[in-house]
Formats: C-alpha cells, sequence, structure tokens
C-alpha cells in the first residue's frame, strides 16, 4: 500500500514537470474520464466521440449500463487514480463516493467534477442539463432532459392510480425517497399505505401475501431459490398472488442512474403496465 502511494505522487511530480494543462471552468474539456457508472452514460450521451479519454469499468456491464455497446471503442479504467491520471485528462466526472480518489486527483492537479447520485425525475433533468453544460454541449443536455421529460409524460397518461411495491431478494423494497419510486409514482403505481417510508425497509413475506400491493415490482428475479433471499421472490405463494397480470420487471439497469437509462426505463415501465390486468 506504502509502495502504492509513493507511485502515485511520484507520477504527480513527472505530471507537474511536464506542466499537464488544466482546463478552465469556461473551456470545454477534450479530455474527459468518467470515473463512475451514471457518469459513463451520461458522457456518452452528451459528449464528442473524441472528448471521451475512458469510462470506469461497469461501462462494460449490461446488467448495470444500457450503453455497453457505446462503450465499447473506449478505455476501461481500473479502480485507482493511477489510471486515471494515465490518459492525461482534463476534465475528470466522479460520484460523491469517490471521495479518496477526488482528492488525489486534485492534489495532482486534475480537474475534477462531483456529479451527485439523483433520486427523483426532476434532479435527473437538471442533472442533464449541468452535465451537458460541463463538457461543452448544453444543447444536448436540454435535448436530454426534454426526452426525460417526455417519456415521465407519456408514461403519465391514461394510467390507472393502482398500489405497488419494488421488492427486493430477502424482501428489501425501495421506499419512496428513491429514483425506483419516483419512476413508478410517475407511472401512476403509489405505495401502500403499510410500505416503507424513506429509502425503503424490509417487507415480510407474511405481510406482502396478506396486505400487499395491487402491483409486485421486481428487478431482475432470481429464477429459483439458490439462496433465501431469493426464496422470497421465488416463493410459490408469492406466484400464487402475483402472477404475470400483477408482475413487472424492472430492470435494475432502468433504475441506478438517470440520463438515457432512466429515458429507456421510463419506456420499459409503459410497456409493462400495458401487459397488466
Amino acid at each position: 500500500m506504502i509502495k502504492k502511494t509513493i507511485q502515485v505522487f511520484a507520477i504527480a511530480g513527472v505530471l507537474a514537470a511536464i506542466s499537464l494543462p488544466v482546463a478552465n471552468a469556461a473551456d470545454k474539456p477534450s479530455r474527459i474520464v468518467s470515473f463512475n457508472l451514471c457518469t459513463d452514460q451520461l458522457l456518452l450521451a452528451l459528449a464528442d466521440p473524441s472528448q471521451i479519454a475512458g469510462l470506469s469499468p461497469y461501462a462494460a456491464n449490461p446488467g448495470m449500463s444500457v450503453m455497453t455497446d457505446a462503450a465499447k471503442p473506449y478505455r476501461k479504467l481500473d479502480w485507482d487514480a493511477e489510471s486515471v491520471v494515465n490518459l492525461a485528462p482534463d476534465l475528470v466526472l466522479l460520484a460523491p463516493s469517490h471521495r479518496p480518489i477526488r482528492a488525489m486527483l486534485r492534489t495532482m492537479g486534475v480537474r475534477v467534477a462531483e456529479i451527485p447520485f439523483i433520486t427523483d425525475l426532476g434532479a435527473a433533468k437538471q442533472q442533464a442539463r449541468d452535465v451537458g453544460k460541463l463538457v461543452g454541449h448544453p444543447e444536448r443536455g436540454e435535448a436530454l432532459a426534454k426526452a426525460i421529460e417526455d417519456a415521465e409524460r407519456k408514461l403519465a397518461s391514461a394510467q390507472p392510480v393502482r398500489s405497488a411495491l419494488l421488492i427486493g431478494r430477502g424482501g428489501y423494497t425501495e421506499g419512496a425517497a428513491s429514483l425506483p419510486a419516483s419512476m413508478l409514482n410517475a407511472a401512476g403505481l403509489q405505495p401502500p399505505s403499510n410500505g416503507p417510508k424513506g429509502f425503503g425497509g424490509v417487507v415480510s413475506l407474511e405481510q406482502l401475501l396478506v396486505d400487499g400491493p395491487d402491483v409486485l415490482v421486481t428487478q431482475d428475479p432470481p429464477r429459483e431459490a439458490s439462496d433465501q433471499g431469493a426464496l422470497f421472490i421465488t416463493h410459490p405463494a408469492v406466484f400464487a398472488r402475483y402472477g404475470a397480470d400483477r408482475r413487472i420487471n424492472l430492470p435494475a439497469r432502468y433504475t441506478l442512474c438517470g440520463g438515457p437509462a432512466l429515458v429507456q426505463g421510463l419506456n420499459h415501465l409503459g410497456e409493462a403496465i400495458k401487459r397488466l390486468r
């Protein structure tokens, strides 16, 4: 660990010696690196291909990203500051959870922009606008924000109000203060009064079967009870109460980020609701 830290600061000294260019806030960055799943997708949607110097390892994971095909031509980072600095970026996009990396990059003179996590559709639209301006393409940011708004409006049209919960492994459910809940709300799917508050919590199997919502929403559900967490979702009693006409699968890749993933997720949700009774 000590050796690795010494190597990092050795790199910083070399970069200082060759005067690594740091873009001013008003400049359009020419070598942008994304260190986060959500900023990967925003960058691919909003920047010119020539501006993208590297993406996070998650960019190649189809279970998490909706833009793996678009990400194929670009270099994928390792989870360390060295792999970022080696690309000589003039802007790095990362999440609030990457604070040690952020501090190290700033020490090295690299311009860093922290892109916050989002928990509702309004924040997603503002994020699209903000990142569009940051990468030098505000018109694309506005277009992406409008695409989210259009998908939201389409989803909300002529949808009956029903109760719904997004249930995961072991009975964990997303609460009202989450992006998936915001998506369900736009679709007219409201949490039942006895559902978890805030960011979420656990619903017992008994509660789900006796006093559960009209619609059960799952995310990439397991097909067999390979462990206790999967048993909750695959329990025969759950399938008996929530057949295909009362169940929606909303893949996780649509609910982790804003931007293009959210547009696709809202459209997917709309199609899934049409199949409900």
